[in-house]
């Protein structure tokens, strides 16, 4: 058992683990059954979280600086106070965002006071493995008496979805209404779920806010960046050590095992520095096509029908590139990574894309250029492949304050959060808001998480949102007027369509 707090009129349980600490022999293991305990545990306070590198942070606001630590699998349950209720509420299980490196369920985000508050739904969050403990593929340098497994941050997400469907009833939840949604990685993880044979029946709907959907790659990339990894994790521990020559040569088994967690974190922001040039396109933390735990491209999985058929909200922001810029650049939005992306696209469509983006590879040109290729183009794959097997509807988020249109960010990649979780009085809200737009900023806020709280009942956003098809492509465009267009930004999908074949399907 756990005992939780009364806070602000909810219920709040904290750090339930829901898998075994991921600590010696099980670093880089799959994540195993929870160590039982007895008594009552306190469930009042948040644990650590997944070790990161805080220099790498985007849009969040936690406002101290949190302990991290590899023992970090575990999940926060949020109640309305109306504890022996005999009607369970439906679940919404939200899932971080944060490139796969950074974010925790101590983010705003992660506590969802706003949707609680309204009464009609238990909310859940939970930390997962980040970076290299969680999402480099390491399974080639498996021996017989050290083994990987790849994909963990993947299966630490659908382990603490199997411990909702076990325990949320216990906290009032109803097991067989379960929403998951994410917003940035988690919203690839939203769409990667979709497509993980484990995860059927875990959640009856979806929602998946600015998501990279094709952020999933093959085994052969997935081994070159372990490689990298690798040498730059032998780098870190030398540079350590002092240079010693006795720890010069460790096996890759040896690095990966015993390395300390700074270590370790040292080397994924390296990697994660110098992957966007590298590999233009591509970015080093994300899922691996392993064959196994995630048998094909999930954009292949909606395409052919193979994806769980539950009914689905996907939607991007108006400029999701304009944001990166400096550590977070990973993008492909200078010019050089846009020429590699270029070279690698058949001639005759080159034109039509220079037409979508006048100045191409101009800064403004180049950053809607790069968000589109990350965010928006496919994630209308994903909507287009899903609408033909079950029901979807598609949003762009449009609103800006003020200050964010002065320095050129208009609504970007993250924006639509203060406003849809009521965290409008954070920091740096009240900065993006202090030269006005705040009213029309959490108003839109109030319709969307009105939006998403029927849906999480019902199934059915609104009546008046109509689902999108191929032959409509109707999307509900979140402004200070809400309305619905069909097939917007129809030159640039059709551009996209065919710059990248493998993507028009």
């Amino acid at each position: 058992m756990v005992r939780g707090v009364r806070e602000g009129g909810l219920l709040a349980w904290r750090g339930i683990p829901y898998a075994a600490p991921p600590v010696r022999e099980r670093r880089f293991a799959p994540p195993a059954p929870i160590v039982p305990w007895d008594g009552i545990r306190d469930a009042s306070e948040h644990r650590a979280i997944a070790p990161q590198s805080f220099s790498n942070r985007l849009i969040r606001s936690p406002s101290l600086v949190l302990a991290t630590n590899e023992d970090c699998l575990t999940v926060n349950v949020n109640a309305p106070d109306r504890w022996g209720s005999s009607m369970p509420l439906p679940v919404m299980v939200f899932i971080h965002g944060g490139g796969y490196s950074a974010g925790s369920s101590r983010d705003f985000s992660g506590r969802g006071e706003g949707f609680v508050r309204s009464g009609r739904v238990v909310y859940v969050s939970f930390n997962y493995r980040l970076g290299a403990l969680g999402y480099l593929d390491f399974t080639r340098f498996s021996t017989a008496e050290r083994s990987f497994t790849s994909n963990l941050g993947l299966r630490d997400q659908v382990a603490a979805l199997r411990w909702v469907g076990d325990n949320i009833s216990a906290f009032g939840g109803d097991p067989e209404n379960v929403t998951v949604f994410g917003e940035s990685a988690g919203g690839n993880a939203v769409t990667t779920l979709m497509a993980t044979p484990a995860a059927r029946g875990l959640f009856a709907r979806a929602i998946a806010q600015s998501p990279p959907p094709n952020a999933v790659y093959s085994p052969s990339l997935t081994a070159r960046w372990a490689e990298d990894y690798i040498d730059l994790l032998r780098r870190v521990v030398i540079s350590h050590a002092g240079g010693d020559a006795e720890v010069t040569q460790p096996t890759p088994q040896e690095l990966l095992s015993d390395a300390s967690t700074s270590a370790l974190i040292a080397a994924s922001v390296a990697l994660q520095v110098r992957t966007p040039d590298e590999y233009p396109g591509s970015f080093c933390f994300a899922p691996v096509v392993d064959g196994e735990f995630l048998p094909e491209r999930p954009m292949r999985a909606f395409r052919d029908g193979r994806a769980h058929r539950v009914p689905l909200i996907i939607g991007t922001n108006d400029r999701e590139g304009s944001i990166f810029r400096g550590r977070v650049d990973i993008l492909p939005r200078s010019p050089a990574r846009i020429e590699a992306l270029f070279d690698r696209a058949p001639v005759g469509c080159r034109q039509g894309m220079r037409d979508a983006y006048p100045g191409l590879p101009g800064r403004r040109a180049g950053a809607d250029f790069g968000g589109d290729y990350g965010f928006w183009y496919p994630s209308t794959r994903v909507a287009d492949f899903h609408s033909r097997y079950a029901p979807v509807w598609s949003y762009r988020f449009d609103v800006a304050p003020r200050l964010l249109e002065l320095v050129g960010l208009d609504a970007t990649h993250g924006v639509e959060m203060f406003a849809l979780f009521d965290r409008t009085d954070e920091p740096l809200a009240r900065v993006m808001t202090s030269l006005g737009g705040y009213e029309a900023y959490a108003a839109a806020g109030n319709r969307m998480r009105a939006l998403w709280l029927r849906f999480a009942e019902v199934g059915v956003p609104a009546n008046d949102w109509p689902t999108y098809d191929e032959r409509t492509r109707a999307t509900l465009i979140i402004h200070d007027d809400d309305h619905i267009e069909a097939d917007p930004r129809r030159q640039r999908r059709r551009a996209w369509h065919r710059f990248i074949p493998a993507l028009a399907g």
